[in-house]
């Protein structure tokens, strides 16, 4: 169990994905540009290509953990980590805001 604080020390933030493609060389890798309504689009990789494709994300707002430490992946850089849920029988569903919600807006 953690507590309160602890939970509060975690930022959850909406982010706008600008475009998303498969990582070459990876079945389950997708490379997100995510935009949190800073100066640049951050680069977010995320495992989830067997659920969702590219075109079905592009253009939709979803929540982020924006404030673990980069990572990274097949030689790329993470710079947050989509929010998603799946289960042992392969049901996958991602953590989508309303659209008319800015970028970067913050979970609380």
């Amino acid at each position: 169990m953690i507590n309160i604080d602890d939970f509060h020390k975690v930022e959850i933030r909406a982010g706008k994905i600008l475009s998303a493609e498969y990582v070459e060389g990876s079945e389950k890798l997708l490379k997100l540009s995510v935009s949190f309504n800073e100066e640049n689009p951050r680069q977010v990789l995320s495992g989830i290509a067997k659920y969702i494709t590219p075109e079905e994300l592009t253009g939709t707002t979803c929540a982020f953990i924006t404030n673990l430490e980069p990572r990274k992946i097949m030689g790329l850089e993470s710079q947050a980590m989509i929010a998603a849920i799946s289960t042992d029988n392969d049901r996958f569903s991602l953590l989508k805001i309303d659209s008319d919600i800015p970028p970067g807006s913050i979970v609380k």
